[in-house]
């Protein structure tokens, strides 16, 4: 799938609003474990608040990445090209998709995120610092929520997920999207006055194109300016209301794998339509390139069989990485 798309299919699409679920992560555990199952079944997508991540270390590490959003681009520059890890400009991938947005791609191993440093920011301890604290922080969360999908989902081993990206050498990832604004000047007059609020309808910058994330879970935090819309059925999209309290939290392909299908790996995209800048702080909790991905027993049975050759992480990311941002890439591990 082209990731630049024609008007005429932007025009066909439909924006639907509708309220996706908010979870209350202090609530009582049986009960949230209960929403998170039927969230992931429903949606593949929930937000959750009360999560426990300090807002002091979720402001610096948006002090840090706003910081380096806003350098000169040759300064921006030396931290790239991102090959995978480091600074990319409107290209994703490897293979041709391009959108509206400017990123900064980290690996969460520690060595890996003291060397970038060095060529990210002028001072490389304190950035370092802030990534540290957030890539713990946010990792606790994903670990937390795994476990009340297990939980939820009754399979006796509650760590079955969480060990997955809790390991030493998990394949996880950080990603910083900073989508800049729309250039005022750009627009006709008209549009101002007329059209402000319809904003999405009348614009259709992509700054992410549709897609579903490969790894298990990611936990999302964006600031106050909208732009993510997922899709539950074709040409059908849905715009999540930004909230700075709160974290979004959607089903990668692994967890998919892992469910047997029963939570669903959810499409979206990003839309760069806004006259504020948009960023959004992306963690991908992964397994170690060697895991091999397999449902748990619990969720197999005659009437549900498993559709998927076993593979481990690093395959699945091989060929995630061969393929165009918009792809299905399940299909080609079914038996």
């Amino acid at each position: 799938m082209v990731v630049v798309t024609p008007t005429t299919n932007i025009r066909t699409e439909k924006i639907r609003a509708l309220d996706l679920p908010i979870i209350d992560l202090s609530a009582d555990r049986s009960e949230v474990s209960k929403l998170i199952v039927k969230s992931c079944e429903d949606f593949g997508f929930f937000k959750v608040i009360n999560h426990g991540v300090p807002l002091d270390i979720i402001n610096k590490m948006e002090d840090e990445s706003f910081g380096f959003f806003a350098k000169p681009g040759p300064d921006k520059q030396r931290a790239g090209p991102a090959n995978p890890f480091g600074y990319g400009s409107k290209n994703i991938g490897f293979n041709g998709d391009i959108g509206e947005v400017e990123y900064l791609l980290l690996n969460t191993n520690p060595l890996s995120i003291s060397h970038l440093s060095k060529s990210i920011s002028t001072d490389p301890s304190k950035f370092s610092r802030a990534v540290s604290g957030y890539v713990e922080s946010v990792r606790g969360l994903a670990c937390e929520i795994l476990e009340l999908m297990a939980e939820g989902l009754w399979v006796p081993d509650t760590s079955v997920f969480s060990r997955l990206i809790r390991a030493v050498d998990s394949d996880s990832l950080l990603r910083f999207n900073h989508y800049p604004p729309l250039d005022r000047d750009t627009q006709p007059s008209s549009f101002h006055h007329h059209h402000h609020h319809h904003q999405s309808s009348n614009n259709n910058r992509i700054g992410f194109g549709e897609h579903s994330d490969p790894q298990m879970l990611t936990i999302l935090r964006s600031n106050d300016v909208g732009g993510l819309q997922i899709s539950l059925e074709d040409g059908v999209w849905v715009p999540v209301t930004p909230d700075p309290t709160a974290f979004c939290v959607n089903v990668g392909d692994v967890l998919q794998a892992m469910t047997n299908g029963r939570f669903v790996s959810v499409r979206h995209r990003a839309m760069a339509n806004s006259y504020k800048p948009r960023m959004s702080m992306a963690y991908f909790g992964a397994p170690p390139l060697h895991a091999l991905i397999a449902c748990t027993p619990e969720l197999v049975s005659p009437q549900k069989p498993y559709p998927y050759r076993p593979f481990t992480w690093g395959e699945y990311k091989k060929a995630t990485y061969s393929l165009r941002l918009g792809d299905s890439r399940l299909n080609l591990f079914r038996v």
